[in-house]
């Protein structure tokens, strides 16, 4: 057993070195949030990872080449939970099948609708000629460059087409070429519900025009409002290409490449060993969302991303969905075929499926919904079947590994922050850590190295991750949660301060004296958090108007 009884001093600088130097092996690092930046970039890629995130969010005009007709305006509308995410906004597809042939419908817009446009008599509509309209909900683009660092054959040696291995399962490669290489060779395709895109330069080109109407270097040509030249023509302002470099050469699909090539992978805590997992493998999940990957260690690739790990739980191979699949063919893609989504940040998904079918309630509700229509037909039947036998126990344990997908170390109370809420659960699990915590014991959140138990390493990492104010009150050199983790300093009021650093509650000012300018310091921050919330509760209320009232006059 660890010694957990000395208290911590001031070693936030050791830690943060610790995490700086973190890449090999066995190094622990604090996972960063869904929507931040890979570690280990350097101070140029993380310059172009910032400035591709400002434009990813900046809507565009019609005088930059928006429209004449697009969906929506700006990357990040479809892209939302978090920037870069997956979202809830979806777009529709029409076309025509007959006799078993289908048709896109490009002579009368098809096969993408694009729902707005910037002149009234550009507007675009589901043509009647059209018999099949589906909708699919937008995809994520997190950590976008390590998936597109993922080798081409490590992708095409997981495929079985024919099913060689009798398993039912029987993946294959969805082989496109790149826009920006259009005489090279095929790569295995890997974003987009169709597998149908390679390259992150190639999604954002082929987003940046038939989503917001951005003609660029890579796709030249304006959508016309379904299919006619002539109402093209009396709507199209800005010549085309429309995308042009800025001031450092670099175009705006190389801006909002930039951002989402350098995306982290969302956190997974525990990172491993939960039960759920086990039973999730075991039900055959596993065979279309693989878990492990490793990038490429091809040295043109920046090393933040090459030769990573990273566990997208996705094969990103086509397979045959049965009632699930959608109908609608996409290049090599029939309509029946479905690319396995990936995983990572589930917890936050809402809508679930490329329809949005499995939306609203519980997350367990959106799981047991998206694991249900995988069934009765299909390549993914028998997981469906066999997770539907198995015991509400195991379900449930199904349920917390999957949730565990984008959840941060420290985030006891799931929130997707660490702050003064998670601290008392953490201060349990601390005190209480003479037994050993399994990953499926809710204070493993806090294990961040996973020895199964909470140590001074947990508490120096926690002090790292943790994102509302630690003060020093007393001036000693040991901050005032350490203080209060470690019994030094009581806290009854739960405010992350220790008691004697108090004067007296209700002297928001530290005048020495609880009077009018306390009270008109709380009532301006009515409904809101901050100094005036005296009691620690997250919000300024009729709760802390009692307390200063109660203090009112000297605190001597």
């Amino acid at each position: 057993m660890h010694d957990r009884t000395n208290p911590l001093r001031a070693s936030a600088v050791a830690v943060t070195l610790l995490v700086a130097s973190a890449g090999s092996a066995g190094d622990l690092w604090i996972q960063p949030k869904a929507g931040s930046p890979l570690r280990g970039l350097t101070t140029q890629e993380l310059a172009l990872f910032q400035a591709g995130r400002v434009l990813y969010t900046t809507p565009l005009t019609a005088a930059d080449g928006l429209g004449p007709i697009f969906n929506k305006s700006n990357c990040q509308s479809c892209h939302s939970t978090p920037v870069g995410g997956w979202g809830n906004i979806a777009v529709t597809h029409f076309g025509l099948e007959d006799k078993g042939s289908f048709e896109f419908l490009e002579s009368l817009g098809g096969p993408l609708l694009q729902t707005q446009t910037i002149s009234v008599s550009c507007g675009e509509f589901v043509p009647p000629e059209a018999n099949v309209v589906i909708t699919r909900v937008t995809n994520s683009s997190m950590a976008f460059g390590m998936v597109e660092a993922i080798p081409d054959a490590a992708i095409a040696a997981n495929a079985d087409p024919d099913d060689a291995d009798g398993d039912s399962i029987s993946g294959r490669v969805h082989w496109v070429r790149p826009l920006e290489t259009p005489n090279g060779p095929l790569r295995a395709g890997r974003f987009g519900w169709k597998a149908q895109v390679a390259t992150v330069l190639s999604f954002s080109a082929d987003a940046s025009r038939n989503e917001m109407g951005l003609t660029n270097r890579l796709i030249q040509t304006e959508n016309a409002p379904n299919g006619d030249p002539e109402r093209l023509a009396n709507c199209d302002p800005v010549a085309d290409p429309e995308d042009a470099p800025d001031g450092d050469g670099f175009d705006f699909i190389d801006r909002v490449t930039h951002f989402q090539r350098y995306l982290s992978p969302p956190p997974q805590t525990p990172r491993s060993g939960m039960t759920g997992e086990a039973l999730f493998n075991a039900v055959g999940c596993v065979k279309c969302h693989r878990a492990d990957w490793t990038t490429s260690s091809d040295p043109s690739l920046e090393a933040a991303i090459r030769g990573q790990a990273i566990r997208p739980y996705s094969d990103f191979l086509l397979h045959d969905m049965g009632l699930l699949a959608d109908g609608f063919p996409d290049g090599d893609a029939s309509g029946l075929e479905m690319r396995t989504p990936t995983l990572w940040n589930l917890r936050t998904r809402d809508p679930m499926l490329h329809d949005g079918s499995a939306a609203g309630g519980t997350f367990a509700e959106r799981v047991t919904t998206a694991i249900a229509r995988h069934g009765p037909f299909g390549e993914g039947a028998a997981s469906a079947a066999a997770f539907a036998a198995l015991s509400e126990v195991e379900k449930s344990q199904v349920f917390d590994f999957l949730n565990s997908l984008g959840r941060l170390e420290f985030d006891h109370t799931g929130d997707g922050k660490v702050n003064l809420a998670d601290f008392e659960p953490f201060r349990a699990c601390y005190v209480a850590s003479a037994a050993a915590y399994s990953p499926d014991h809710p204070c493993a959140v806090s294990d961040i190295d996973q020895d199964g138990e909470l140590t001074p390493i947990d508490v120096e990492y926690f002090l790292l991750a943790y994102e509302d104010e630690n003060g020093d009150c007393d001036s000693d050199g040991v901050s005032d949660l350490e203080e209060i983790l470690f019994g030094t300093g009581t806290d009854k009021d739960g405010d992350g301060v220790p008691d004697d650093c108090v004067a007296c509650p209700g002297d928001i000012n530290l005048d020495g004296v609880v009077n009018g300018v306390d009270l008109s310091t709380l009532l301006a921050g009515w409904g809101g958090r901050g100094s005036a919330d005296l009691n620690a509760d997250g919000t300024v209320n009729g709760v802390d108007l009692s307390m200063l009232l109660a203090a009112w006059g000297s605190c001597s």
